[in-house]
């Protein structure tokens, strides 16, 4: 992969600035008639536009593509063959060669490099803007950084790439030396979670708890408290984590999806400046707006000036996306001192909570690309929010049951529906405030498990049909950990007091 980067047919893109006007000419972009707001603070020139591209029929992700070198089944000399001929393929096209930094605290930082080929600038500009590009300022952070040991980062890519043993298209990644490869896919949410891919890798080695998730600190009179809320993309973390409750106290925010937390202090560090968003809940008046630098698979029209606006609210498609500035969140931070407080699975035992993550139970969202006959309806389980993991999934139990061991609390929230009743936004974001402010009186429920009765939503905990929709529930966990272990040739078995934790569950609850 770091062979393709010193080709004579490759050039330096250095800068968001040189992006933008490559983006800007390349075919399809719509300038839109908004403004970037402040674009000097993001290193962007003065009157840059906020730029608009579509892709075609694949508007989220494919989990069917990746192939991590390391797990069982994966053939590595037959995906060698097949990256070399994909690299060769390339050779008589100019390619973009753009450089970031992952991370944004001297105590965690990783540079990245990305090859882009002719034709998806835009690509390009937008993994300039979700990460951090290499200022003056943040050159001389990484110069005075933690030494991490590490190669940089190289990403390899081809959207044109076809193979007829990758109809879906192909993401290889070699996570020991911190390359990959991403063919046949345009969708940015693959530029994005694959560099990531490799980000948490490294957080992971370097002893970092690697979090696909949400982390903020609420400023309260008796102390800060810091809560991290985790969800696949398009469950809620974001919105969880951005929420500003009616009267409730200052609030700062880390991020809403790629971080790390330091294992020794608990504290937390930012991977990316920007937020890629979905732009569902933003009509094109919202003022949240404002802060917009790019969109992606959203409609355009002309308002009543004829000026050039986007056509939001996933009418075009589903997930349409967008990515905003850093400014969006008023009270934004790189980094929180302050120890983690309390995860939000959206229990007190540790190794219970760990098992609970492990086996976390979500519905697939718009952000993916599903396979054929995939049901986007039935629930799925996917441990720790982080279908990215490229190491033995016991090393993320390991480290939560760590956490949680240490004095992090951990909760379960539903944001979905609740015995046939849909859970309202606002009840959910009054329930968190009772949690940060000590509110809450939690009941037994079962085991390690405890409840807090809201009106309307309080399980019938003697009722036989209730249980034994739970004791359903936690039984399908401990098929889905027996299940994950077999297909996986052991590369993602856990410790038996996982399975134990909940089956002392399903036995106290009966029949």
């Amino acid at each position: 992969m770091e062979s393709a980067f010193h080709g004579n047919n490759v050039e330096l893109v250095a800068s968001r600035r040189e992006a933008y006007k490559l983006a800007l000419r390349s075919p399809g972009t719509v300038e839109l008639d908004m403004p970037v707001l402040d674009p000097e603070l993001l290193n962007l020139d003065e009157g840059t536009k906020v730029l608009l591209f579509n892709d075609g029929a694949t508007v989220g992700r494919f989990a069917g593509a990746r192939r991590v070198i390391g797990q069982p089944g994966v053939q590595v000399d037959q995906l060698a063959e097949v990256l070399r001929e994909a690299v060769y393929r390339t050779r008589s096209r100019r390619m973009y060669h753009g450089m970031a930094y992952m991370g944004l605290h001297r105590d965690f930082m990783v540079r990245a490099h990305i090859l882009i080929p002719e034709g998806y600038e835009n690509n390009l500009y937008n993994w300039l803007l979700n990460f951090q590009d290499l200022t003056p300022e943040y050159s001389r952070m990484y110069r005075e950084s933690r030494f991490l040991g590490e190669p940089d980062v190289c990403v390899f890519t081809d959207p044109d790439w076809t193979h007829p043993s990758f109809p879906g298209g192909l993401a290889v990644f070699d996570p020991e030396n911190n390359c990959g490869a991403l063919l046949g896919m345009r969708y940015f949410g693959e530029f994005k979670k694959g560099t990531l891919t490799l980000g948490w890798s490294v957080a992971n080695r370097q002893g970092y708890l690697a979090c696909h998730g949400g982390l903020k600190r609420y400023h309260l009179p008796r102390g800060n408290f810091v809560a991290a809320f985790f969800g696949l993309s398009g469950s809620g973390k974001s919105t969880l984590t951005h929420a500003r409750h009616r009267g409730e106290h200052r609030i700062t925010i880390l991020h809403d999806d790629a971080l790390v937390v330091n294992l020794d202090d608990l504290s937390s560090v930012a991977l990316e400046p920007s937020y890629f968003d979905k732009t569902s809940d933003y009509p094109c008046g919202s003022p949240d707006n404002r802060y917009l630098l790019s969109i992606q698979n959203c409609g355009v029209t002309l308002d009543s000036m004829g000026r050039r606006v986007p056509v939001m609210e996933d009418v075009r498609n589903g997930n349409g996306r967008a990515i905003k500035s850093r400014l969006w969140s008023p009270d934004r931070v790189d980094r929180i001192d302050d120890p983690l407080d309390a995860v939000f699975w959206i229990m007190k035992d540790p190794v219970l909570g760990a098992a609970m993550g492990a086996t976390l139970a979500t519905k697939r969202s718009s952000a993916e690309r599903l396979a054929s006959g995939v049901d986007p309806e039935a629930l799925v389980f996917e441990p720790f929010a982080n279908p990215f993991r490229t190491y033995p999934l016991r090393e993320d139990y390991e480290k939560f049951k760590g956490i949680f061991g240490r004095g992090v609390r951990c909760f379960v929230l539903n944001t979905g529906h609740f015995m046939g009743r849909k859970v309202p936004k606002d009840l959910t974001l009054q329930v968190l405030l009772d949690v940060v402010e000590g509110r809450c009186g939690f009941q037994g429920l079962v085991g390690g498990m405890d409840y807090l009765p809201i009106d309307g939503f309080e399980p019938p905990v003697d009722d036989p049909g209730y249980r034994e929709v739970l004791r359903r529930s936690l039984e399908a966990r401990i098929r889905f950990l027996g299940e994950r272990e077999e297909c996986t040739g052991g590369y993602d078995s856990l410790p038996d007091e996982c399975v134990h934790a909940i089956g002392d569950l399903v036995a106290e609850l009966g029949v």
